[in-house]
């Protein structure tokens, strides 16, 4: 590679920062463990990837005398978008029912096609996409926080294994914002001493939030409770 074609070299370099920069900044703002840095190094290294693919006639070595030489940069992204899925799958947990970070997975997954479009020299096709990208995760989450929706929440209630009552309290409090609500799991814990039991439930906001931690304070028997909104 010569010092003229650096400009050219670099353009998709800095595009793809930038990108990655803009899709990571929202994920860094809703305080997802992949946010401004990691969309960025995913964004670049793509596309530093890419710029080697597509430009293999400047790579240091021979060829076999006689031998034609066939560049593929598709099995590059193809190995980039492959590879990506472990660092995907990073970020991806279990909570009780809920299943989170699929978001922060699948913004990690389009900065690396991104990152790769630029790498390819698509710039419109990149810029369409970054666009595009930023739309789905801010926007529509501004719209879709307007809409009326449940609140779903993975609840779990300790009680104490002698308190015969709390139980069906416990279930009393629950039937009480969410008839639906499921159980995920029985366990005993604290050396048997205490019962512990998880469920899915949906709630109307954050006031039946409130109103179902106060109910649940309330029961004689209860030791502890964990009420974690589920939010992607």
């Amino acid at each position: 590679m010569n010092p003229e074609s650096l400009p050219d070299f670099l353009l998709p370099l800095v595009s793809a920062v930038i990108a990655g920069g803009l899709i990571g900044f929202e994920r860094e703002w809703r305080g997802r463990a992949a946010g401004f840095r990691t969309h960025i190094l995913v964004c670049l290294a793509s596309a530093l990837l890419m710029e080697a693919a597509v430009s293999q006639a400047y790579w240091d070595f021979a060829g076999i005398p006689g031998a034609g030489i066939m560049s593929d940069p598709t099995r590059m992204a193809h190995g980039v978008l492959t590879g990506i899925g472990f660092l995907c799958a990073g970020v991806i947990f279990r909570a009780g029912f809920s299943i989170h970070g699929l978001t922060t997975a699948a913004s990690l997954w389009i900065t690396a096609a991104i990152g790769l479009l630029f790498g390819a020299g698509l710039f419109l096709m990149g810029v369409a996409g970054t666009v595009l990208t930023i739309g789905v995760l801010a926007v529509l989450r501004m719209i879709s926080l307007r809409l009326p929706q449940g609140l779903v929440v993975d609840a779990e209630v300790v009680w104490r294994r002698d308190a015969a009552a709390a139980e069906d309290r416990v279930e009393a409090a629950l039937a009480g914002v969410d008839r639906s609500g499921r159980a995920d799991r029985f366990e005993l814990v604290d050396g048997g001493e205490s019962v512990r039991r998880s469920f899915r439930l949906k709630l109307d906001g954050e006031p039946a939030l409130k109103a179902l931690a106060a109910r649940l304070r309330g029961v004689d028997g209860v030791v502890g409770y964990r009420l974690a909104p589920r939010d992607d």
